[in-house]
């Protein structure tokens, strides 16, 4: 029974209203329904003890009046009959008649409220007494002398009504008892329902808070995965059908992005394979002008030349930038390695920069022992260009780079100094995206596309490994490539 409950709860809770209001409102109604279903019942009790309160006010008000009428009248008529007696005149006794007409009626209005047994008995006892003194009176009226064998019977009549008006005041006590048990009873039933029920609507609001949070939980979800570019994730929001819509809106803007994102790809492919060729044959020209292969050239000429050569091997990196990044983005990235020596590997890297390297009188103070590392040379040789030429460029005139690798406990460390201006604080995060541009830029240098640092750290996470920047309080940029140890090893001599 328990499991079967348990199921139908969220079954009822898939059922959502058309609208996200709605859905408030039906959360708020729900919560507070409870809490006035105790407000509506503490207002009936409280009006029922009022009116029974009312009616046995009303009730005892009448009987204890009518009882001390019933007193007054029988001695207003034992007054008129002794006064009628003593004086001999039959005329007094008007005032009796007067009075038994008033009690009589007092007596019947008596009888139509609710009166318990003992008061019904007293009653009709003492309306038979005095309808019997009445009818001897009445016979005896034309001789007054008469009356003194009657006149005595008023004494007993009289106590019967004093003993009714005393008990008119045992039923009030008793009802006021009853309405006080009925009050501390009904006040005991709304505490036991306020604790049962507040818990209760606690729930309630928990629950509906849970409905209402979880939809905009999948909306504040897709919207991060869109921004941080995770556009494979289907955008699926279950709630109201307005905020289902707008799933089905955040799903169509994900394909949409999805779609844009591969027609750059796409075009970044195209782009950076039509101006490949041409370049090619540009840097090749203008390598051929330098070495002067067809003819020689005069100083300003080889100088032109070489700046040519210079700039066309810039734009031809970017281009392959460009390239290894569409790669990236298109490929499912496979590790195919064998084992290098990882100094040859930073000696071919620095003598592919000499140039730029010449061009700015830099020292670059290689430091590497001999160590062999399993990877994609290729892919490696892409790190160390990428960084290396970042360094290159932020360097000042005349300074120095430096390249340390060592073997630490489980990794290859590779770090890449340089003496430049280093990576301004709001860099930080961002260096490694694709795309950005640092704050701070090297004067008299081809701009980047912004894609070199980002491309080492994604041919690093296929390595197993890690790039970072290190932070130094003195000038310069600080570059740390970290390999895991299993793909590496010191050869033996």
């Amino acid at each position: 029974m328990g499991d079967m409950h348990a199921y139908t709860i969220p079954r009822l809770l898939r059922h959502y209203p058309k609208s996200f209001l709605k859905l408030i409102l039906v959360g708020f109604l729900l919560a507070a329904l409870p809490l006035i279903f105790a407000l509506i019942y503490s207002a009936v009790s409280i009006d029922r003890l009022a009116n029974q309160s009312r009616e046995t006010v009303y009730q005892a008000e009448q009987i204890a009046h009518g009882s001390r009428v019933l007193v007054n009248e029988i001695a207003e008529m034992e007054r008129s009959v002794r006064l009628s007696l003593i004086l001999g005149d039959a005329s007094l006794l008007e005032g009796y008649f007067q009075a038994h007409t008033k009690f009589e009626n007092t007596a019947e209005n008596l009888a139509t409220l609710s009166l318990s047994a003992d008061q019904k008995l007293l009653l009709n006892s003492l309306h038979g007494s005095e309808t019997t003194i009445f009818q001897r009176i009445a016979g005896a009226r034309k001789t007054p002398k008469e009356l003194n064998k009657w006149v005595d019977e008023f004494v007993p009549l009289l106590d019967s009504a004093r003993n009714f008006l005393a008990q008119g005041f045992v039923p009030i006590e008793r009802e006021v008892n009853a309405m006080q048990e009925q009050a501390a009873q009904a006040r005991q039933i709304v505490v036991w329902q306020l604790l049962a029920l507040i818990p209760f609507a606690v729930l309630l609001a928990l629950g509906f808070s849970v409905l209402i949070a979880r939809p905009i939980r999948q909306i504040d979800e897709a919207i991060r995965h869109m921004g941080q570019g995770e556009l494979t994730h289907t955008v699926t929001v279950d709630g109201p059908q307005d905020l289902r819509q707008l799933g089905v809106r955040l799903d169509w803007m994900r394909r949409r992005l999805l779609e844009l994102e591969e027609q750059k790809t796409r075009f970044l492919q195209h782009i950076s394979h039509e101006l490949k060729t041409p370049l090619t044959s540009i840097r090749e020209g203008a390598d051929l002008l330098a070495e002067g292969v067809i003819g020689e050239l005069n100083l300003e000429q080889k100088h032109v030349a070489k700046i040519l050569l210079g700039n066309s091997v810039q734009l031809q990196a970017r281009i392959e930038d460009l390239l290894s990044y569409s790669a990236l983005q298109t490929e499912k990235p496979i590790f195919v390695g064998h084992r290098v020596w990882l100094r040859h590997v930073l000696e071919d890297v620095v003598q592919d920069q000499q140039l730029a390297i010449r061009s700015k009188g830099l020292q670059v103070d290689l430091a590497c022992p001999d160590l062999t590392i399993e990877c994609d040379e290729q892919k490696i040789r892409t790190i160390v260009d990428n960084i290396l030429s970042n360094a290159v460029k932020f360097s000042p005139l005349n300074g120095r780079i430096k390249i340390r690798a060592c073997q630490v406990i489980g990794h290859i460390q590779l770090d890449i100094i340089d003496a430049g201006p280093g990576v301004a604080p709001v860099d930080l995060d961002k260096i490694f995206d694709a795309f950005y541009q640092g704050q701070r830029t090297p004067q008299g240098h081809i701009k980047g596309t912004g894609l070199g640092l980002s491309i080492a750290r994604e041919y690093a996470l296929e390595h197993g490994g890690l790039i970072e920047i290190v932070e130094q309080s003195d000038t310069g940029a600080h570059f740390r490539l970290t390999l895991p140890a299993e793909h590496s090893r010191v050869p033996h001599a």
